[in-house]
């Protein structure tokens, strides 16, 4: 059985979700908590395989404490959720290490869907974060430099062009045109459709079926 801690600040959301998983005979909710303080220590201290933190509590505190769960190694799946969540946001929380993002306004089959898929190891992403077409197809990498497919590759991973610049030991300006020269040549412009279109192209971003309401990352 896969146990799951839940940290919201809305007490009657907590309600909810114990009612919804008292009906599940594969997950047991172990921990109910209203703020994320009090939600890190049950993780820490219980033996909970999931944790389904609000973004409420604040998109920077929630960045740190996925941050800190995985500077920890923590074998704790965390899932973000919360009524209002852009493309770019999921996309940031998948980055940091989150395992799953879902809307509040999902429905309960999709949010189960969600829970289970977490619990089986591979991360959901809801499909409708992803807009109406997705980004699209990109030229053959080919066509990029070894220096501009380092670029990407980072710019896939969610860094900033100063930490690019960092990482490859050259200055941000140069880092603004391979990644002007990367849009030209893809086709693709804008950070989030670049990382999308990188997870697509490397197999870990698939349709989770026809009418689904979800996208799976592959593990």
């Amino acid at each position: 059985m896969d146990t799951v801690a839940v940290c919201d600040t809305e007490p009657i959301v907590i309600e909810g979700l114990r009612s919804l998983l008292q009906s599940e005979d594969r997950l047991r909710l172990v921990a109910a908590e209203s703020s994320l303080e009090d939600g890190m220590d049950a993780v820490r201290e219980l033996p909970a395989s999931m944790l389904i933190v609000d973004k409420a509590f604040g998109t920077n505190a929630v960045m740190n404490c996925l941050q800190t769960l995985r500077a920890a190694d923590s074998p704790v799946a965390v899932i973000v959720w919360g009524v209002s969540l852009s493309e770019t946001e999921a996309l940031h929380f998948l980055q940091a290490g989150a395992a799953g993002v879902v809307r509040k306004t999902a429905s309960l089959d999709a949010l189960l869907r969600c829970l289970h898929t977490v619990a089986s190891g591979t991360t959901w992403m809801q499909e409708e974060m992803l807009g109406d077409t997705g980004p699209p197809r990109r030229s053959p990498r080919s066509a990029l430099t070894a220096r501009e497919l380092q670029v990407m590759e980072l710019v896939e991973r969610g860094l900033k062009n100063k930490e690019i610049g960092a990482a490859l030991g050259i200055r941000t300006g140069t880092v603004k045109i391979h990644i002007k020269h990367i849009f030209e040549k893809t086709g693709i412009h804008g950070r989030y459709g670049l990382a999308l279109s990188g997870l697509r192209e490397k197999g870990l971003l698939a349709a989770a079926g026809c009418g689904a309401a979800n996208v799976i990352l592959k593990a």
